[in-house]
């Protein structure tokens, strides 16, 4: 192992040179306590005694001695050629036995916002270590193009201005902004230019801006029934009131939202490919929708997360472009169609909204970072982003076919699976009176994770159901997920 010096002080180290005890002794019971407490950790390297001796102000012999007295009491040991190591045998009971008792305080509490955030979660299960059949909402992160991104990225490095690594556009990369714009505008048929782009570190960041900007705590929200729940755990962590409002085959069910809370102020909706249900929302639902927030002057939050992978008929226009009196925040995430740990989102907002979007935005965490975007709007820009677009667009739906072939082979009776149009997950109806939220339990223990729907409403959901996501996995890994899923249901 490479020596290499240790760059931290060690706080603490309070000697005094009137003091009755020498300096050695006051250092060796400094380093000793610091160990025993746990600021010293087991294993954690120490400065060499050069290096303390001169920040401390002492003679290094006196430092010398002072770890002679540890190495001999077995609180240190050397390792030749690495340093002087805290040792990693030292016995838990005696460490705990030193430790200073603390002091009673009052309790802790949070602020009623916080605990709202307390009580929210953004995933529907708790994520394994390792990909395992069917998580939802991961793309085939092993087919992105890791060894072009990185070339990118080294490139953006060297070529960037020296301006360009300062503070910079809380709206984000300008080239960035014009390219998805020019996107949107083709892909979605979208209303829009680079002025109303904002690029945020992925959806839920976007989500999070809403629900800070557009309402008030205690405000009411349109919410579907069931919905996403990044977005709801966005919302009510603002201290906004939900309305679940039903989903059919057409979408949200606008008369039903009318009749359940005619004031609310928002509403989110996924009407590209509802999430989790699947369905696209009509033509009919989408007008009045848009007609409905005219009148009353609320918001619609449009989170289009992965309109990309449509696999029949033509693309979809998004609500965004329908919409004449700019009532509609359109979302959307490089999450889905690249790889999540990207953090690359943006906004297209009203071009009143600007404004109070980017102070909020430069307010919470100031702007997004900018080599990523600058490699990202090479890679839309040289056509890069297109062409994997259409290349993960055929191997999902290879997935798609996969696990809808192994479910009739091995689920028949068990779990339903139909057939979708579009998207990177399905859901796997349970026959009646079985509980989705027991079945997904006991999967997880099999290995496999299959949210249950019930886990994406807000109220008791009479249709039970689980959560697949293909989009992520091999045939052959779909093929084992559902011989699990099989066992698993007919116990």
């Amino acid at each position: 192992m490479a020596k290499t010096e240790t760059d931290f002080q060690i706080a603490g180290l309070a000697l005094k040179t009137d003091a009755g005890a020498p300096l050695y002794r006051q250092l060796y019971d400094c380093l000793r306590q610091a160990i025993l407490d746990g600021r010293l950790r087991p294993g954690q390297r120490l400065p060499p005694t050069r290096i303390l001796a001169r920040e401390l102000g002492l003679s290094r012999n006196t430092v010398l001695l002072a770890f002679d007295f540890l190495f001999a009491e077995g609180y240190l040991l050397g390792k030749p050629g690495s340093g002087t190591f805290v040792t990693e045998t030292l016995p838990e009971k005696l460490r705990i036995e030193f430790k200073k008792p603390r002091r009673q305080t009052a309790p802790r509490t949070l602020s009623q916002r916080g605990q709202a955030i307390a009580k929210t979660s953004v995933s529907a299960v708790s994520l394994p270590e390792s990909f395992v059949p069917f998580q939802s909402g991961l793309p085939a992160i092993s087919e992105f193009p890791f060894a072009l991104w990185s070339r990118l990225l080294t490139r953006q490095w060297r070529t960037l201005p020296e301006t360009a690594f300062g503070y910079a556009d809380a709206a984000g990369y300008r080239p960035l902004r014009e390219a998805i714009a020019l996107y949107l505008r083709t892909a979605r048929a979208a209303r829009c230019d680079a002025e109303q782009i904002i690029i945020v570190n992925g959806s839920q960041q976007a989500l999070d801006l809403c629900a800070r900007v557009l309402l008030d705590p205690g405000e009411s929200c349109w919410f579907e029934e069931p919905g996403y729940r990044g977005a709801r755990a966005a919302l009510q962590g603002a201290g906004i009131r939900l309305t679940p409002v039903p989903v059919n085959d057409e979408g949200l069910d606008v008369a039903a939202g009318v009749k359940l809370d005619p004031h609310a102020r928002l509403v989110y909706v996924t009407p590209s490919h509802q999430f989790p249900l699947g369905v696209t929302m009509s033509l009919t639902r989408r007008l009045q929708l848009l007609e409905w927030a005219d009148r009353t002057g609320a918001w619609i939050l449009e989170d289009d997360y992965d309109s990309e992978y449509r696999y029949s008929g033509p693309p979809l226009s998004s609500l965004q472009g329908l919409d004449r009196q700019q009532r509609v925040i359109y979302i959307g995430t490089f999450s889905k169609v690249l790889i999540p740990a990207l953090r690359l989102g943006y906004m297209l907002v009203p071009p009143d909204l600007v404004g109070p979007f980017l102070s909020a935005k430069s307010s919470s965490d100031r702007h997004s970072a900018i080599v990523e975007q600058a490699a990202l709007a090479q890679f839309i820009s040289e056509g890069h982003f297109g062409r994997h677009i259409r290349r993960m667009r055929a191997l999902y739906k290879q997935r798609h076919d996969a696990l809808i072939a192994a479910a009739e082979r091995q689920l028949q009776g068990r779990l339903e699976l139909r057939p979708s149009g579009a998207g990177m997950h399905l859901v796997g109806w349970l026959p009646n009176g079985v509980d989705d939220r027991r079945v997904s339990e006991r999967l997880k223990v099999a290995g496999v994770v299959a949210p249950a729907l019930s886990n994406y409403c807000l109220k008791t959901n009479r249709k039970k159901g689980l959560i697949l996501g293909y989009a992520a996995f091999t045939e052959a890994e779909i093929n084992k997920g559902v011989q699990r899923l099989a066992r698993v249901l007919s116990g």
